[in-house]
């Protein structure tokens, strides 16, 4: 898909500008320039400090049109990164999560809102999951893995094709084929439908195929993590049994592609999102009786590890890509890190869990706000399926296969008609 993956993409610039042919007088200017912007963000985040009273204040929360719409979350929060995401990304990502947040915040959840005391109870909290919460996470999920698995299954089918024809030999394999600009104008085997490479783009490819990560070492690993993990996780929680960690290693792989995919449009992984599905999958299969809520936190934790270790990884290889680094060095260098991960973020978070007698607890130092919502999610999954609100599935329904039609739409027009057309990931981000 030449996915962008606006941060990937922003640090090989950066790399590759520090090794022009033109020298040192370039990337003396582009330093210059990055140095500019970086002053200019670092200064203006600094100037918002000052008038920061608390959460949801000051000019990451400022209320530009008004009260009433500032509690359907439309003011303006005046952050750098954004515009620096904004800028990388194509035009039809940033409208695709404008219109996104349009049609939930503005009218969806405001629509539903009227429901309360009829689908819904109208005491529960807002960050309740028996509530308009639900409505807003689910719905989200749903256009995510109706997007996902629909671009997950067009990849899959292109790919099985194309094995199919090589086997069948009508066309050279792609191992063989010339890197040339020359040579590639002369293959009579080449469509009329498929632009050109550059020759940089042939150049990069070459390079990254030719030290690429072989098949049997991607999967053989897969297997014996997914194995040692099957074997340790359950003697760590009781609740969590192996076949539990199986499902979800066998299950992972579609997900992960949908996180990677999502990543490379709007450099947010949603690896949360595919988290909460954990919780309410395996909270509802192990049940009350059976430590339901601690399972399915504890698989959320084994998914989005998971998930979020693919968008990661698949946009360093992006850098690597416009780099011409080697994707194995870069995957040793992502073992060694997540190696020191491993010892690292363990301390840190018992010296946190012995400085602090009060962590995690509501209105203290670190609240950890999550761990409610989390818990309440694990919650609602335990009880299964029936505590959702009234139309909630049905909704879910319904938007899961809209995402897929728009998809089917996009791909049917012409190019010219169809790059018009918003991306239900992207909508689904807001």
């Amino acid at each position: 898909f030449k996915l962008t993956y606006p941060s990937g993409t922003a640090t090989a610039h950066l790399i590759n500008s520090f090794h022009t042919p033109q020298g040192a007088k370039l990337a003396k200017k582009q330093v210059r320039v990055l140095g500019k912007f970086f002053s200019f963000s670092f200064l203006w985040s600094f100037f918002q400090w000052f008038f920061t009273g608390g959460e949801n204040c000051g000019f990451s929360n400022f209320p530009t049109f008004g009260l009433k719409a500032y509690q359907y979350k439309f003011y303006f929060d005046f952050s750098a990164t954004y515009v620096g995401v904004g800028m990388i990304c194509p035009y039809i990502i940033n409208i695709s999560v404008l219109l996104g947040g349009i049609l939930s915040w503005g009218i969806m959840w405001p629509l539903i809102e009227t429901k309360k005391g009829d689908w819904f109870p109208a005491d529960v909290e807002p960050s309740s999951m028996h509530g308009l919460q639900a409505y807003k996470v689910f719905i989200a999920v749903a256009i995510i893995l109706g997007d996902g698995l629909y671009n997950f299954c067009k990849v899959l089918s292109r790919t099985l094709s194309g094995l199919f024809v090589q086997l069948r030999g009508t066309t050279p394999s792609f191992s063989r084929r010339s890197f040339t600009v020359q040579e590639e104008e002369e293959d009579p085997h080449a469509s009329p439908q498929t632009p050109k490479e550059s020759y940089d783009d042939q150049r990069r490819t070459r390079f990254f195929l030719k030290d690429q990560i072989p098949t049997w070492f991607a999967v053989g690993g897969y297997i014996t993590i997914s194995a040692a993990s099957t074997a340790i996780l359950p003697h760590m929680f009781h609740q969590l049994r192996w076949y539990y960690i199986l499902v979800i290693y066998i299950c992972a792989p579609v997900l992960a592609f949908c996180n990677a995919y999502g990543a490379g449009l709007t450099d947010w992984s949603l690896a949360s999102t595919y988290g909460k599905l954990a919780i309410f999958t395996i909270g509802a299969w192990a049940g009350s009786e059976h430590g339901g809520m601690l399972a399915g936190l504890a698989a959320c934790g084994v998914m989005m590890n998971i998930v979020s270790t693919a968008s990661d990884l698949t946009q360093d290889f992006k850098t690597g890509y416009l780099t011409l680094s080697s994707p194995k060095s870069m995957f040793v260098s992502q073992v060694i890190g997540t190696a020191m991960g491993c010892v690292v973020s363990p301390c840190v978070f018992w010296l946190f869990y012995k400085a602090f007698d009060d962590l995690g607890i509501p209105n203290s130092e670190y609240p950890a706000p999550f761990a409610t919502v989390y818990r309440s999610m694990a919650k609602l999954g335990v009880e299964g399926v029936a505590s959702l609100p009234r139309e909630c599935l049905v909704l879910c329904y319904a938007f899961f296969s809209v995402a897929i039609l728009v998809n089917i739409v996009k791909d049917s027009l012409p190019s010219r008609w169809g790059r018009f057309v918003p991306l239900p990931m992207a909508m689904a981000y807001r």
